[in-house]
């Protein structure tokens, strides 16, 4: 086997691109458009030793293999988090939601959500989605110029999660904040003031969330028509619990109910916006799709690979393996780029292309294996319902001002996205 190289041979600006690829250094190019620099180590560095020693791995063969080897390839961060996030809440909470474990907790806590995202639990809140977006679009129409991510995209995920939370809807006003700040903890480089955001937010999200628990302990069961209800049944505060069962304790409900809003409102709001920001760019397949709405199922899972709402996982080698000819020794830390994955060309023909008719389109936007994205299915219904609605009624909106990026290299969305209905 060969050993890991930090650059190729490749001479000119291609090699530049790799070898001054650090996710440390970040510019703000890259953060604007990073498929070029993505296409670069590709092609010529796939497995791509970074400065601090962690590897960046962008075809998708490689991806896929790490996405199916749980057992080499461990989802705990609880030794990764520990430089940025030391013992704070940030650290608390993303060592205990579901997303960054193995098995068995991983297994455990992910079967205790299972019933909240059941294709009959899923089809049961198609109609509050459907009536939501309606209500958003005939605002739309009464105002003309909106902003797609804070009138549309955003408040999709926020008002349905907060629903399914049971939570009032005059408390809802921190979530987007909340979730923002957390998940920015999560960014490559960590700023001191994205930590102290971050761990402000989780501090305040926990004693919402206890509060909030309480109430609906006090108010007892709603016979299951929410996520929270759920999960408090699933957890220690369930009645008649006792202590052989397999339960949620009071920590791991708080957080997996911050996990849900995390994860379901990120995936959602950049999904929806990167969705719409492609058919701005691409007229064509607008107008394809508004006359044609039957394209919906296959545009959305297009969208999702082109524009990739989670652009970047990771993993820790548990033992030596091979990856593409390479050896990695155990207890290497690699980033998955799943952005660059779905851009493989050995994977999808003309893969810079839109193509809304796209099939197969085997993306890895959700991931794959034991930790694909839980809540992928309704992430899809939620962005299937908005965008169809939104091309059908409005087929030839456009832009009414600068896009905002976000600005993030692990989430990839819009702050801001103006557009005027037509």
């Amino acid at each position: 086997m060969t050993e890991l190289a930090t650059t190729s041979a490749t001479r000119g600006p291609t090699a530049e691109l790799v070898r001054s690829f650090d996710l440390a250094r970040l510019s703000q190019a890259f953060l604007d458009d990073p498929y070029l620099t993505y296409r670069a180590l590709r092609e010529h560095a796939p497995v791509h030793k970074l400065p601090d020693g962690s590897i960046f791995l962008t075809r998708y063969d490689d991806l896929a293999q790490v996405y199916h080897d749980s057992a080499t390839w461990s989802s705990d961060k609880k030794v990764d988090f520990r430089p940025n996030l030391a013992d704070s809440l940030l650290y608390e909470h993303h060592t205990t939601s579901l997303v960054f474990n193995d098995p068995p907790i991983h297994t455990r806590v992910r079967k205790l959500l299972a019933p909240a995202f059941t294709p009959r639990a899923l089809k049961a809140l198609e109609p509050r989605i459907e009536t939501l977006v309606d209500r958003l679009l005939d605002d739309a129409a009464r105002r003309g110029t909106v902003d797609v991510i804070d009138d549309f995209a955003a408040a999709i995920p926020l008002q349905l999660i907060g629903d399914l939370l049971g939570m009032p809807p005059e408390e809802r006003g921190p979530l987007r904040r909340w979730s923002l700040a957390i998940l920015g903890a999560l960014e490559p480089r960590l700023t001191p003031q994205q930590f102290e955001t971050g761990v402000e937010a989780v501090a305040e999200f926990k004693a919402y969330l206890a509060g909030l628990i309480a109430r609906r302990r006090d108010q007892g069961s709603d016979d299951g028509r929410e996520i929270l209800s759920t999960l408090i049944n699933a957890s220690e505060f369930a009645p008649n619990a006792n202590a052989s069962d397999e339960r949620l304790s009071e920590l791991e409900l708080i957080h997996n109910c911050i996990f849900l809003l995390n994860a379901g409102h990120e995936t959602t709001t950049n999904l929806i916006g990167n969705g719409v920001d492609l058919l701005l760019r691409h007229p064509d397949a607008m107008q394809d799709l508004a006359h044609d709405p039957e394209l919906i199922d296959t545009a959305i899972e297009e969208f999702l690979r082109m524009e990739s709402s989670n652009q970047l996982g990771n993993r820790r080698a548990t033992r030596d393996t091979v990856l593409n000819g390479v050896t990695i020794p155990a207890k290497t830390y690699v980033h998955l780029c799943i952005g660059a994955a779905n851009r493989d060309p050995a994977q999808f023909p003309q893969p810079d292309r839109l193509d809304i008719r796209r099939s197969p389109n085997r993306h890895l936007a959700f991931g794959l294996g034991i930790h694909a994205c839980a809540g992928m299915s309704l992430a899809r219904m939620e962005a299937r319902v908005a965008i169809s609605k939104l091309v059908t009624r409005f087929p030839t909106i456009r832009r009414a001002g600068e896009p905002v990026r976000g600005g993030r290299a692990r989430f990839r969305g819009f702050l801001h996205l103006p557009v005027a209905m037509q």
